[in-house]
């Protein structure tokens, strides 16, 4: 092994053995001291290796490549969001949430691709120190996520390896072959979308952590593949330019779908369309039937005959409104599903109000009502 390789080798190590320790005694590797460990990091490799500069071909066709795979992975991810359920995310575009979050996740990404390409580029095609470069990286993410927590139960351990350990694995192990083989920025590009898009973004699906623990071990793996696939053909880069403008073009009508789908399913507007998972209205609402219900708290309007989607516990129930008092100026409503012999034995007040359903669209629930049968 050359004496570079050797500096190298142990310089990893010995960071590997740091990132480790400092797991284990506290979770310090977090926030911005996660980024003044970078920066202290950085410096250190400057003065006994020294920077290269990014001379790599394709860059700006790798970076259009990766935006199309997203694209198609949103599409696919929402969709799958409207059989399992949405979750509105935390606004964090306030002073504390960008100073607090935010920006010490982009000088994170910054700092740590620009790291990662350096550490690779020194490797010079050696696998011992391409494999413990991904290690560094994958130890160094870890790290700030241990705690005590993690060992409480068998349950808060899976969770742990599900949804940080996979992924962090995944993930570097792509961003790596990215950084290899097209430098710094493609790995950026990547890493600041799947990063940040939960902070822009204000309503995200809602897996559970099997799920999610399979979409984040195998996109990153698709997105490597396809790279590798690219790599094999060599293109002329007039030819790239109209290759990914005949890719884009035929998804932005699925893309409008989908965000019109979202909206309407999501719940966090004023429409929301939902599967109806029981035979209580029929014939005139089946189940398996989608409904959209307006949402209203303008109760006076509400009307006897009216179909009323109301809260009941954890789910909404979708019945005909029979009948309707006022008393001391608060409203209540009795309903009852067509199909059913008798009334619903309770009381509606005007809390468990929702909406009121004006359109139905018959069969194309029958997917969620069977996801949730499961």
């Amino acid at each position: 092994m050359k004496k570079g390789y050797k500096r190298l080798l142990i310089f990893e190590i010995i960071f590997i053995l740091l990132f480790i320790l400092s797991g284990f005694v506290s979770s310090i590797l977090s926030g911005y001291i996660k980024v003044i460990s970078l920066v202290g990091i950085l410096i250190l490799f400057k003065l006994l290796f020294g920077f290269e500069k990014d001379r790599h071909r394709y860059i700006k066709s790798i970076c259009m490549e990766i935006l199309i795979y997203f694209l198609i992975y949103f599409i696919l991810y929402y969709l799958l969001g409207i059989l399992i359920g949405f979750v509105k995310i935390v606004n964090y575009f306030s002073a504390k949430g960008i100073i607090d979050v935010i920006l010490p996740l982009i000088l994170t990404i910054l700092l740590k691709e620009y790291l990662r390409y350096m550490t690779l580029t020194k490797s010079e095609g050696s696998k011992l120190l391409i494999v413990f470069s991904v290690l560094f990286f994958i130890i160094f993410d870890i790290a700030g996520t241990i705690n005590e927590s993690i060992f409480a139960s068998s349950y808060s351990f899976f969770c742990f390896i599900a949804i940080t350990v996979i992924p962090t694995i995944s993930a570097n192990i792509f961003c790596s072959y990215l950084s290899y083989k097209t430098g710094y920025k493609p790995a950026l590009l990547y890493m600041f979308i799947k990063s940040l898009y939960v902070y822009i973004i204000p309503i995200v699906p809602n897996p559970n952590e099997y799920i999610y623990s399979i979409i984040e071990l195998i996109v990153p793996m698709i997105f490597l593949y396809k790279i590798y696939k690219f790599y094999l053909v060599d293109k002329d880069e007039e030819i790239l330019r109209e290759y990914h403008k005949n890719k884009l073009l035929p998804l932005i009508i699925p893309t409008l779908i989908v965000i019109f789908l979202v909206y309407l399913t999501s719940g966090y507007f004023k429409y929301h369309a939902i599967a109806i998972a029981s035979g209580s209205m029929t014939p005139n609402i089946r189940k398996g039937d989608v409904v959209v219900i307006e949402k209203t708290n303008d109760y006076e309007h509400i009307e006897i005959g009216d179909v009323l989607a109301h809260r009941k516990g954890n789910i909404i129930v979708v019945h005909r409104v029979i009948k309707k008092l006022i008393i001391e100026g608060k409203y209540y409503f009795y309903t009852k599903g067509d199909y059913n012999d008798s009334p619903d034995n309770y009381e509606i007040t005007e809390d468990m109000v929702y909406g009121i359903v004006n359109i139905k669209i018959p069969v194309i629930g029958y997917p969620t009502v069977w996801l949730n049968d499961l």
